[in-house]
């Protein structure tokens, strides 16, 4: 049978769709567009949750401030015996170190995270010992005081603060922080050398240049010893360098070694509290022994709180640097608005709460009150709290009634 026009259009156009199938067929198979990343919901499930920052250290061995002493220092050869004189002089200050009848190893370890920070070397640390036995408050009838033994106009050059029934001196945090400031400047005044540093500190650092000039010297290429410099200024670089000679060969002893294998609280100054008193009243909101705030902190007398106009800041074991919640901080409570147009609001659906609630660090009152659809103050009437109460981890918190 022949093939009308008609037939023979559809027959053509069945031909070139097998034709245009079998080329596709054979050419390659083109690339798989790229994943796209899943968005919105999808996002929240396919990314893990990030890792809870685990918690700060509160503490450390007397080992680890050792070893971060002996690794930060500028000067690790003790094999000259020009120091001898000091050697015997300060042979008490390993055994000092050890000792668990004084505050000298937090306070050094504290000195020794500060002067570490700065990018400065350990033998700076050891000033104190040098100065005041690293005791904070200690007085010299010639004028100076504290653990780096500040003369007053040196104090308020540095800006450590002294007022009526304030020294700052008296103050490690305050005295610290000025006195590595200060050293900072001092050690890059003088090339980096801690010896033209520490005689800068003791004499003064126009002094040491007079000196340089002297003899002929510069600071990045000076030899200390040969300056024409004070006898005292001179033994001062001594001294630092037969300290560090004996706290490093007192490692070679199993016993003091063992001595510092102890926790050794971590020291941190924090900013005093607007309405706290005396120390007495800041170590029972932060849960932590008065006596010793007061041996940390004799600028402020007898305890008390001294107001100077600005913030004041005392040294602390890290483990009470911050307060447990006291439930009269936590947010206000609000009414809940009612909706638009003065219909009634039903209450939300809440699964059945647990009877008791466990106080974790970081509750208050009205997180916990707010999480189980309680009010605080009918939280607080169900376990006869007030709104001075504290809130401490572990506290046990009745949700339902008392029965």
């Amino acid at each position: 049978m022949r093939a009308g026009p008609r037939t023979r259009l559809v027959a053509g156009l069945l031909a070139a769709a097998v034709s245009a199938l079998c080329q596709a067929g054979n050419a390659p198979s083109p690339a798989a567009p790229p994943p796209t990343a899943p968005t919105g919901a999808l996002a929240q499930l396919a990314t893990p949750a990030a890792s809870p920052a685990p918690p700060q250290a509160t503490t450390r061995t007397g080992r680890e401030i050792y070893l971060r002493f002996r690794d930060g220092l500028a000067e690790q050869d003790c094999s000259d015996d020009a120091s001898e004189r000091w050697r015997s002089h300060f042979a008490h200050v390993p055994r000092q170190l050890v000792s668990r009848n004084t505050d000298v190893l937090p306070l050094f370890g504290y000195v020794v995270d500060a002067v570490r920070e700065a990018h400065l070397p350990t033998e700076y640390a050891l000033i104190p010992f040098v100065e005041s036995g690293y005791r904070p408050g200690a007085r010299s009838a010639a004028g100076p005081a504290g653990l780096w033994q500040f003369i007053a106009v040196t104090a308020r050059n540095h800006k450590i603060p002294i007022r009526a029934g304030y020294d700052g001196r008296l103050s490690p945090a305050d005295s610290t922080r000025a006195a590595v400031r200060y050293l900072k400047t001092l050690h890059g005044m003088f090339a980096g050398d801690w010896r033209l540093a520490v005689m800068a500190y003791n004499a003064g650092e126009y002094r040491v240049f007079g000196a340089l000039e002297r003899a002929g010297q510069v600071a990045a290429k000076a030899d200390p010893e040969a300056l024409p410099m004070p006898a005292l200024t001179q033994a001062y670089v001594r001294k630092l360098h037969a300290l560090s000679c004996l706290i490093k060969e007192a490692e070679t002893r199993e016993d003091w070694m063992a001595a510092l294998d102890r926790e050794v609280p971590i020291l941190q100054a924090i900013t005093v509290p607007d309405g706290i008193r005396d120390l007495d009243g800041l170590a029972s909101r932060h849960e932590t022994d008065a006596a010793q705030l007061k041996r940390l902190n004799p600028a402020h007398t007898d305890g008390r709180i001294a107001r100077i106009g600005q913030p004041t800041q005392v040294l602390v074991p890290q483990a009470a640097a911050t307060p447990p919640v006291f439930l009269a901080e936590a947010p206000p409570e609000f009414e809940p608005l009612p909706p638009a147009g003065g219909a009634s609001q039903a209450a939300p659906t809440r699964s059945a709460a647990p009877s008791v609630h466990t106080v974790t660090r970081g509750d208050s009152v009205w997180s916990i009150a707010r999480r189980y659809g309680l009010s605080s103050q009918e939280l607080l009437r169900r376990n006869g709290l007030d709104p001075r109460s504290i809130l401490r981890p572990g506290m046990e918190l009745h949700i339902g009634e008392a029965h």
